[in-house]
């Protein structure tokens, strides 16, 4: 279904997408999930009060002693009405707030959303991870499912949702990056997206043999493979039958000099210095150049859309002071690094499809075709079942177009239990690992 769909946007739009495609197909995928979400109901009684963010929204938040409640437990419940903008969908979700488990092993709390299909049947569970990318909690995926304002335009999350939902699945939103904000760091999201499942199987009442499958791409590719890396030890009840990943952050160290300078995409290097800051408590304030405190203030607490593109030809050492010659020469910033590289942080034991875009050789513009590939060699090694592929000339954005069929053909089969061919033909990539 995905793949009729996106074929009948791909021509139109793939060859003018200089800005994000979730602008240039605004009106498409509004029309699109209108049509699609008809007749989604879910029982129960939406709220009916006033929209607020998430940092002025009491539900985003507990004072509960968390220290011995179970990750995936329910702290507070609600049902919300779907709409995009002020377009509402006749359809609703239930959110929930969750105990889960932080970066560094702590209890905390954290938002999902769960999307029923109309049809009856057994159930089968995807948990979809939005390429929110946000520093801020105004662009939660919770907040923009009930139609919030996160500043930028409609994204494929609507088109993949509403093709999920009509096919049968249940679909689990996760807002992985917690209350904290924590953006691209693998454990926190990794577990704050098991616990969601976690959470979803006790509200549906659905036994821990539920097939389930991970999907992300981008900043979502982060909570699938980590997810994947850790639900063996972390969430080990849990039957993950494949987990797909697109646009892949593998290696942050390797990513950060192919950004560097970078015209599209420089706008991110002073956005992750904020969550490294916030997150190791790196006191980097000390290191940063006067045009440093600058940005990284400009930045702060903002999405996507708002960063990446404003900083054209934007250099770490420019943020930095002149003894600092780069970001990786700041103190506590490789260790923090090193906690997340994907693969280093445990196994997966169920199938994987990586796929990435290269458009200039190296990556599709900000993720590295090489460490991907290095993944997916580092897995088939392992003895993971994985599946690598490469869209040739496409950026991030535009790569988006052909993957996201691939990968919902891809976890269809899983579901089906249909063979595959996994491990072939896949070039060795770049090494990956810890630096020192």
């Amino acid at each position: 279904m995905l793949r009729r769909i996106i074929n009948r946007i791909t021509i139109p739009t793939v060859k003018r997408l200089p800005r994000p495609f979730w602008v240039a197909l605004s009106g498409f995928v509004a029309a699109l999930l209108a049509a699609t979400l008809t007749g989604f109901l879910v029982p129960g009684t939406a709220s009916a009060s006033p929209l607020k963010p998430p940092s002025q929204d009491p539900f985003y938040g507990t004072q509960r002693d968390l220290t011995h409640v179970a990750p995936g437990a329910p702290l507070k419940t609600r049902v919300v009405q779907l709409s995009y903008g002020d377009k509402r969908f006749p359809a609703v979700a239930t959110q929930i707030l969750f105990r889960t488990t932080d970066q560094f092993g702590k209890p905390t709390a954290a938002v999902t959303s769960i999307i029923e299909p109309p049809t009856s049947g057994p159930r089968k569970l995807i948990s979809y991870h939005s390429p929110y990318d946000a520093p801020g909690s105004q662009c939660d995926p919770s907040y923009a499912l009930r139609g919030g304002n996160t500043g930028r335009g409609p994204e494929f999350d609507d088109i993949i949702i509403g093709s999920f939902l009509a096919q049968g699945y249940t679909v689990v939103v996760p807002d992985y990056e917690g209350l904290k904000m924590r953006w691209t760091m693998g454990r926190e999201s990794a577990q704050t997206a098991l616990d969601s499942i976690r959470t979803a199987e006790r509200h549906l009442r659905l036994p821990s043999s539920t097939p389930v499958g991970l999907f992300g791409y981008s900043g979502g590719s982060v909570p699938t493979g980590f997810g994947a890396d850790l639900a063996p030890t972390y969430a080990p009840e849990l039957r993950i039958v494949g987990a797909a990943a697109g646009g892949v952050l593998v290696q942050p160290s390797h990513n950060l000099p192919y950004v560097n300078g970078s015209k599209q995409w420089a706008g991110v290097i002073p956005a992750l210095m904020n969550v490294y800051n916030a997150t190791f408590d790196l006191n980097i304030g000390q290191y940063l150049s006067p045009k440093g405190t600058q940005t990284l203030a400009e930045t702060q607490g903002q999405c996507l859309i708002n960063f990446a593109t404003k900083y054209p030809g934007l250099t770490d050492t420019q943020l930095l002071l002149p003894q600092y010659p780069g970001l990786l020469t700041v103190p506590g910033i490789p260790q923090a690094f090193n906690q997340n590289i994907m693969g280093w942080v445990g196994k997966p034991r169920n199938p994987m499809f990586l796929g990435v875009g290269n458009v200039d050789g190296t990556g599709d513009g900000i993720m590295i075709d090489g460490d991907v590939q290095g993944l997916a060699t580092k897995y088939c090694r392992e003895g993971v079942p994985t599946q690598y592929k490469t869209y040739p000339k496409l950026s991030h954005f535009d790569a988006f177009l052909p993957w996201a069929p691939d990968a919902e053909k891809f976890l269809a089969d899983r579901f089906a239990g249909r063979p595959a061919t996994y491990c072939s033909g896949i070039p060795t990539g770049n090494t990956l690992g810890p630096i020192s």
